[in-house]
Order: structure tokens, then C-alpha cells, then sequence
């Protein structure tokens, strides 16, 4: 029995040899490969030897050559090929354990040349993978060093260990199409091309169920180590996190990144219902909470500082779903563990990405840059478009309820007041119900003083400032670019309220 071992990862592949040889396999081995087993004192063949020429081109081709790829892919039940096997002196290859040139490490250095990540296109590496892959009914085909123990074990074994071969050469086809995908990528941002979507996802986990307890549903990891994911994300404690649950959270976690000041917020079917900033997370709590005492039941909290253990204490009488933090302090992991349905996240809050966003439709899907906009445009007193002046603290209100408004579903208004929410309208199919809806919160919850206002769009009638200088509204912030502007400005004027075109507009649908 003969064995190939060409590793660039070298994770327990020492160990690896030493057992295949008292197995009794010859093992052939490439250059590094093979210095690193016989130094070890592991008798190895080198894959000259094998082919009968030597290694060119600076190692880009040693192991093309049919002494390989005809040892690897010969059906050892059909007596043509072995018997062409024989004719040629070629012997068999039972195991081939490879692992790639790292490409995929290679290009996430900074400021790496197009030259130096070719030379990391490794093409010996998944030839021979793809042969054994193919020909999985006799050979192991190993790229993981996660996999060498239960190989020795299945070759240990008297048993039959199709599955197992079956199971080796989907990885290999999974790790190929992985490593393929990232150069296709690397090439596509060197081009500036978009003419093909390559999208690689690793299953976090299957979920109890979709949106309704009828649909099945996964999750799936897209990137890697990204910060403000899920898919990365610390579980402390709780039942699984459900479709919507995700849904909600990954909400929350957007609207949080726009703070980096003390911020909490809580949320329900991805729109906030109670959101605020103070001195510190305590009261910013307590502010977010008083917001919407009703709404928040049921509902996820994100913070973007440590939960100590007062906190803890009291959010505990509230009934919520999920709490996310980047840190929960010890005295508040015992303080949550009394609930322990609770779902209870430490999630890395150190920078947003701008990663693609992807949204699926029937037969095809939607890509889009993310809408981070806010972290390099604010709104500022020169956006003032009426006769009315505006003072510094009003203008950090409304900058507080424009990140908001982002993020709360179109149509959508936002009523703030000492960088607390007061009133939420969302998702309405005119702007002045949302205006309408939002104001009827804040007067339930007696936050009607005082307000300023927040659109994710254009007015395209003057109601909406009519509403608010009835209202309480103090300043208003909107993207402008309505035919009927100069209706909203006439009429902001008439009502001394002091009116910010941010000349973006911020719609999520």
C-alpha cells in the first residue's frame, strides 16, 4: 500500500506518517513534506523518485505526471486498468493526504502583490485531490488534519468504510470549490468585475424552524471572524435562537454599531421599539425602556457596553427573548441564569465591515452595498434649509434619531428627545401614518414634550410638518429632494421649526 502526503499544513502530520507506516504504508512526499517527516525518522520515497523527473519551474510542477495521477485514479475492479498499471510500472496509490498552497491567508495581508498571491495558486495540490476525490470507491482521499484520526481508525478497522471515503471526497470537492471561489474573487476585485456572484457558506447550525413552524430553515456563515455577526457570536445560555430570533437580533446589532457612546436598544420584528443613549448603559436602559414599556415584552435588548450585574437585576422582571452584549460581567451571568430560557450573547462589537449585503427573491437575489453611511456624514447646522436657527443640542437629538430612523422599516418616523426615542412609526404605506402612529406613543407614554422628528424619506406633502407644529415638534430632519419641498420649508417657517435636508435618504425595506 502506498501512501502521498503533500501538506502545507503540517498540524499533526507527523503523527499521521508514523501511524500509516505501521500500518504498513510506503509513503511518498514532496519537498517540505518529506523534510519534515525524515527528520522525524519516517522513511519516505520522493515523489522524483516516483515519476522519474525531477521537480521544475520552481515546484510548479512535480506531481503532474501519470506515475500519480494513475496510481490515484486506477479502478482497481477493472482488469483493463490494472492491468495497464502493470504495463506502464505503475503502482498504486491507496491515500492521499494533501493540503493547498494558503491563498485564502495570502491575500488578507496588507497591501499584498497580485504576483505574490499567484504563486500562491496551488495546481498539483487539487488535481490530485479531485483524482482521489473521483475515485473514492479505493482510495482516502484527506484534507483536513481534523480527519487523520478517524482514518487510522477506519484503516484499522475490518469494517467496510465507504461512507467514510464518500464523506473525505465531499470535503475535498467542498475545500476545492471554497478555494476556487476565493481566487475567482480575488481575481473579480482586481478587474473590478461583478459578472458573477461566488458566495461560500458554512452551516452554524439547523433551526427548529423558519419563520413559521412549518418551514424548515439553517443558519449559514458567509465571510469569516466578521465583528457584530451571530456567526461568531458567544451563546452563554438559553434555548436555541430561532429564524426570527436571528432576524431580530442581527436588527439589533446593526442599529447598535452606529453608537459609540453608551447605547441600548430593544426591538420587536426588527424594528426598534425603545432605543437611547446616556452616560452610561444603566441609563441608557432605563431611557430605552421608558420609551415603550409595553412593546419591549417579548423582545431583544442590545447594548454596545458590558453588562454588570446591576443591569442585569434590572432588566430581569422584563420578559425578553435574547440579550446581547459585547461582555456580560459574571454577576450578571448569575443573575440570567435564573432565567434560563433567556438567550444570553456576547458578540465582538469592534467594527462593522462593509461587506455585501445579499437579500433572497423567488429565482434570484439582490445585492447591495450595506447602508453605513451615518459613520462619515452627520447632520450639521448648514443643513438647515428654513429661516429658523437651531441650537447644538437639537442637532445631536436629531442626529440621534436619524441613526434610528435607518434603521426602522420604510415608511418610517422617529420621535426623539434627549437622545431617547418617544414615538416609533414604521412601515406604513404613507408617511403620515407613520408620523401619526409615532406621535399616538409618545403620548401614551407622556414623551410628547419637546420633540424632534426624524423621516427616512422625502415629505411629499406638507402634513407631515402641519402634524408635527401641532404636535410638539421642535426640529425636524429629512433627506429633502420632493417636488413639494418648498411646501414643507413654508410651512416649517410659519411654525418657527427649524428643518435639516441631510440629502440622503436612509429606506429599509
Amino acid at each position: 500500500m502506498r501512501a502521498l502526503i503533500s501538506v502545507s499544513d503540517k498540524t499533526g502530520v507527523v503523527e499521521f506518517a508514523k501511524e500509516l507506516s505501521s500500518l504498513g504504508f510506503e509513503i511518498i512526499a514532496t519537498g517540505g513534506t518529506k523534510k519534515a517527516l525524515d527528520t522525524e525518522g519516517i522513511k519516505t520515497i520522493y515523489v522524483e523518485d516516483v515519476t522519474g523527473f525531477p521537480e521544475i519551474l520552481d515546484g510548479r510542477v512535480k506531481t503532474l505526471h501519470p506515475n500519480i495521477h494513475g496510481g490515484i485514479l486506477a479502478k482497481r475492479d477493472d482488469d483493463s486498468h490494472m492491468e495497464s498499471l502493470k504495463k506502464l510500472n505503475i503502482e498504486t496509490i491507496d491515500l492521499l493526504c494533501v493540503n493547498l498552497y494558503p491563498f485564502k491567508e495570502t491575500i488578507k495581508k496588507d497591501n499584498v502583490e497580485l504576483a505574490e498571491a499567484i504563486e500562491q495558486i496551488d495546481i498539483g495540490g487539487p488535481s490530485m485531490l479531485r483524482s482521489a476525490a473521483k475515485n473514492n470507491k479505493f482510495v482516502y482521499v484527506v484534507c483536513d488534519p481534523s480527519d487523520y484520526k478517524r482514518v487510522i481508525e477506519a484503516l484499522k478497522s475490518t469494517k467496510d468504510n465507504e461512507k467514510l471515503r464518500l464523506e473525505l471526497a465531499y470535503k475535498v470537492f467542498a475545500h476545492t470549490a471554497s478555494y476556487d471561489i476565493a481566487i475567482a474573487n480575488y481575481f473579480a476585485k482586481q478587474l473590478n468585475n461583478d459578472d458573477n456572484l461566488f458566495i461560500e457558506g458554512k452551516k452554524v447550525n439547523n433551526l427548529r424552524y423558519g419563520e413559521n413552524p412549518h418551514q424548515n430553515a439553517s443558519f449559514y456563515q458567509i465571510g469569516e471572524n466578521e465583528s457584530y455577526s451571530l456567526a461568531n457570536a458567544s451563546f452563554l445560555q438559553g434555548k436555541e435562537l430561532s429564524y426570527n430570533n436571528i432576524q431580530d437580533a442581527n436588527a439589533a446589532l446593526m442599529i447598535t454599531s452606529e453608537f459609540s457612546e453608551p447605547f441600548v436598544v430593544g426591538l420587536k420584528h426588527m424594528n426598534p421599539c425603545g432605543a437611547a443613549c446616556g452616560k452610561d448603559n444603566i441609563e441608557a436602559w432605563k431611557k430605552a425602556y421608558e420609551a415603550d414599556p409595553v412593546s419591549i415584552f417579548g423582545g431583544i435588548v442590545c447594548t454596545n457596553r458590558e453588562i454588570s450585574e446591576e443591569l442585569a437585576l434590572l432588566m430581569k422582571p422584563v420578559f425578553l427573548e435574547v440579550v446581547i452584549a459585547p461582555k456580560i460581567s459574571d454577576g450578571a451571568k448569575k443573575v440570567f441564569a435564573k432565567k434560563k430560557n433567556l438567550r444570553v450573547i456576547e458578540v465582538d462589537m469592534t467594527k462593522l465591515n462593509n461587506e455585501l449585503q445579499y437579500v433572497s427573491v423567488h429565482g434570484g437575489l439582490l445585492v447591495q452595498d450595506q447602508d453605513i453611511n451615518s459613520y462619515t456624514t452627520s447632520l450639521t447646522k448648514e443643513m438647515n434649509v428654513t429661516e429658523n436657527p437651531i441650537s447644538d443640542s437639537l442637532v445631536e437629538d436629531l442626529n440621534f434619531a436619524w441613526k434610528i430612523v435607518k434603521h426602522t422599516k420604510s415608511n418610517a418616523i422617529v420621535l426623539a428627545s434627549n437622545k431617547a426615542t418617544c414615538g416609533i412609526g414604521a412601515g406604513q404605506m404613507n408617511r403620515i401614518g407613520s408620523l401619526e402612529i409615532a406621535y399616538k406613543e409618545a403620548l401614551e407614554f407622556n414623551h410628547d414634550k419637546n420633540l424632534v422628528l426624524a423621516s427616512d424619506g422625502f415629505f411629499p406633502f406638507s402634513d407631515c410638518v402641519e402634524f408635527a407644529a401641532k404636535h410638539n415638534v421642535v426640529a425636524i430632519a429629512q433627506p429633502g429632494g420632493s417636488i413639494r419641498d418648498e411646501d414643507s420649508i413654508k410651512a416649517c417657517n410659519e411654525a418657527k421649526i427649524p428643518m435639516l435636508f441631510s440629502g440622503r435618504r436612509h429606506f429599509k425595506h
